[in-house]
C-alpha cells in the first residue's frame, strides 16, 4: 500500500515539476479567458442586464458577472483535458516502458496523472481571482474559498476524461484533434455564455448529457450565492432544479466512473 501511495506521490510530483518548468503554459492557458472576460464580457456587460426574475432588463447582474464562472470553467476544461498529452508523449519517448515494467498498479499510475492534471488546473484556474478584480469583477474572499473545491473536483472529473481518451492514443499529433472536437461542443452546450433556460429544447436536453453543464451549473450558483444574488439560471433535471450539493453528487458520480474506465482501459495498454 505504501509502495502504491509513492508511486502516486511521483507520478503527480513529476507532473508538478513539468508544469513549473514550463511557466509559458500558465501564462497562455490564462490569456484566452482574459480575453473572452475583457473583449466579450465587457463588451456585452453595458448592453445586456440580468434581474433577479432571470430577464434581460436594463438593471441587476451584467453580462460581466454572468459568465465569469462560465469563463472559469472554460479555464478548467481545456487544461484538464490536454494535460493527459503529457502520456501520450511519454509512450512516444519511451517513457512508459520505464513505469509499466515498475512494480506498481496501473490504477496508480491514472491516479498520480489525474491528481497531477487536477492540481495545475486549479491553481491555474486559480489565478482568475487575482486578476479579477483589475477586469470589473468582484469575487468575495469565502466565497474563493469555496469555489477552489469545487474547481479541483471538477478539474479531477476532466483530467480522467483526458486520461481516458489518451490511453489508447499513439501519436501527439491526433490527441489535439480528438479533444478538440470533443471538449468545443462540451463548452459551448453547458451553458457558460448564455441561460440554458432560454436555449431550444434540442439543446436543453443535448446539456443534460454534458458534464460541464453541472460544473458550470456549480460554479455559477456558489458565485452568485456569495454576491447574494439569487437567479433562476440553474439546471432542471425532472423538473426539479439542482442545487449545488446535488451538482456535486452527479459530478462525483461522473468522476467515479471516468476514473473506473480509465483504469480499464489503461490496464489494456501495453
Amino acid at each position: 500500500m505504501i509502495k502504491e501511495f509513492n508511486a502516486i506521490y511521483v507520478i503527480w510530483l513529476r507532473e508538478l515539476i513539468r508544469y513549473w518548468r514550463s511557466r509559458i503554459r500558465a501564462v497562455s492557458g490564462i490569456m484566452m479567458p482574459l480575453l473572452w472576460l475583457v473583449v466579450l464580457g465587457s463588451g456585452l456587460s453595458s448592453s445586456l442586464k440580468f434581474s433577479p426574475q432571470g430577464s434581460s432588463s436594463g438593471a441587476g447582474l451584467d453580462y460581466l458577472s454572468f459568465i465569469f464562472p462560465g469563463v472559469m470553467a472554460m479555464t478548467i476544461l481545456f487544461p484538464s483535458v490536454f494535460s493527459a498529452l503529457t502520456i501520450v508523449y511519454d509512450r512516444e519517448f519511451g517513457f512508459f516502458k520505464e513505469i509499466f515494467v515498475a512494480p506498481i498498479s496501473r490504477t496508480s499510475i491514472v491516479i498520480g496523472k489525474t491528481l497531477g492534471g487536477a492540481t495545475t488546473t486549479t491553481f491555474q484556474a486559480s489565478l482568475l481571482f487575482a486578476l479579477a478584480p483589475f477586469i470589473g469583477i468582484h469575487v468575495p474572499l469565502l466565497t474563493v474559498g469555496i469555489m477552489i473545491p469545487a474547481i479541483f473536483l471538477i478539474a479531477f472529473g476532466f483530467s480522467a476524461f483526458g486520461v481516458l481518451v489518451a490511453a489508447r492514443m499513439k501519436s501527439t499529433e491526433s490527441f489535439p484533434m480528438v479533444m478538440q472536437f470533443m471538449v468545443m461542443p462540451m463548452f459551448f452546450l453547458a451553458g457558460a455564455m448564455f441561460p440554458l433556460r432560454g436555449a431550444p429544447p434540442w439543446m436543453n436536453a443535448l446539456a443534460k448529457f454534458d458534464p460541464l453543464t453541472y460544473g458550470v451549473d456549480l460554479l455559477r450558483s456558489i458565485y452568485f450565492k456569495g454576491l447574494g444574488v439569487d437567479l433562476p439560471f440553474g439546471i432542471t433535471v425532472f423538473g426539479r432544479t439542482l442545487t449545488p450539493l446535488l451538482d456535486v453528487v452527479i459530478l462525483c458520480g461522473i468522476v467515479v466512473v471516468l476514473m473506473f474506465f480509465s483504469v480499464k482501459l489503461f490496464g489494456k495498454t501495453e
